[in-house]
C-alpha cells in the first residue's frame, strides 16, 4: 500500500546552511504522527517543505503514491495535503459557521460568485455543522466573531478549515502552540479523534501532547532524522534524551 505522505533524501539549504538534511520518513494512511525536536531541529522548514511553500534542494516528496516534488502549494492542497500553521490565520470579523462555510464554496468552485448568499446555502450549512461538530467547537461558539473566541478555540476552527479541503493528510504545525494548558487538552482530543481516512503528521514541543497522541514518533536534530520509532522506544533513546539536554520531558516509556 502506497504512504499517505513520503519524503526521501528531502534536503534543503540556504548557501552553505543546510537546514534540512536528507530527511527520508513515511507516514502511512491513517497515521497518527508526531515530528519533534529540540528548537533549531529544522521542523517547520521540513514542513514547508511537505506543503510546497519552499522548495527543496534534493530529495523527493510523495503524496499518496504520487510524486508531488515540483508541484505548488495549491495543486498539493487540491491532491489531498493540508496544513494549519503555528500562527492561525483567521477571518477575526467571520463566525466559525460563515469562515467554514466560505471556505466550503471556495472548495466547490463557488468562491468566486460574490452574489451568491453563501451563508444561506443549506447543503454547505449543513456540512460546515459537520466539520465543526468533528472538531468539538461547541454549539455556542459558532456564531460569536472569530476574534472575540478563545484561542484554544480559534485553533478549533483553524483545523475545521483546512478539513474543509477534504485533505487525506493533514499537517499541523505546533496546534497547541499559545494555548493555555487545559484548552490544549481539547485540541488534542479533537485531533485524536479526527477520522482515520486522515492521517495527521503534528509538529509539537509539547512532550506529554506529542506521548498521548502520537501511535509513531519521528525526532528531528539538526535537520537529520535521529530517531523514528513507536512512542516507547523514542522514551527510552539515550540519543533522542541527550538531544534534549537530558530533560525529563522524553520520560513517558
Amino acid at each position: 500500500m502506497s504512504a499517505a505522505l513520503e519524503t526521501r533524501g528531502l534536503t534543503r539549504r540556504f548557501g552553505a546552511f543546510v537546514a534540512v538534511d536528507a530527511v527520508s520518513l513515511r507516514v502511512e494512511p491513517g497515521a497518527r504522527h508526531a515530528l519533534i525536536g529540540p528548537n533549531g531541529a529544522g521542523k517547520t522548514t521540513f514542513v514547508n517543505l511537505l506543503s510546497g511553500a519552499l522548495a527543496a534542494s534534493a530529495g523527493q516528496v510523495s503524496l499518496l503514491g504520487r510524486d508531488v516534488s515540483a508541484a505548488p502549494q495549491h495543486l498539493r492542497v487540491r491532491l489531498g495535503l493540508a496544513r494549519t500553521f503555528q500562527v492561525n490565520q483567521l477571518f477575526a470579523e467571520l463566525t466559525p459557521m460563515q469562515a467554514t462555510t466560505m471556505a466550503l464554496a471556495e472548495r466547490a468552485g463557488l468562491g468566486a460568485i460574490w452574489w451568491r448568499p453563501l451563508f444561506g446555502m443549506a447543503g454547505l450549512r449543513a456540512e460546515a455543522q459537520q466539520l465543526l461538530d468533528t472538531v468539538r467547537l461547541p454549539d455556542a461558539a459558532r456564531h460569536q466573531r472569530t476574534a472575540s473566541l478563545p484561542y484554544g478555540r480559534q485553533r478549533l476552527l483553524e483545523i475545521a478549515l483546512a478539513l474543509a479541503m477534504r485533505p487525506r493528510v493533514l499537517l499541523l504545525d505546533e496546534p497547541a502552540a499559545g494555548v493555555p494548558p487545559a484548552d490544549s487538552r481539547e485540541v488534542l482530543a479533537a485531533v485524536a479523534a479526527l477520522p482515520r481516512d486522515v492521517a495527521v503528521l503534528l509538529i509539537e514541543h509539547d512532550m506529554d501532547l506529542v506521548f498521548r497522541f502520537a501511535e509513531r514518533i519521528t525526532v528531528l536534530a539538526f535537520g537529520a532524522v535521529l530517531a523514528d520509532g513507536a512512542p516507547s522506544e523514542i522514551a527510552r533513546s539515550p540519543a533522542v534524551r541527550e538531544a534534549y539536554l537530558g530533560s525529563t520531558e522524553v520520560a513517558h516509556g
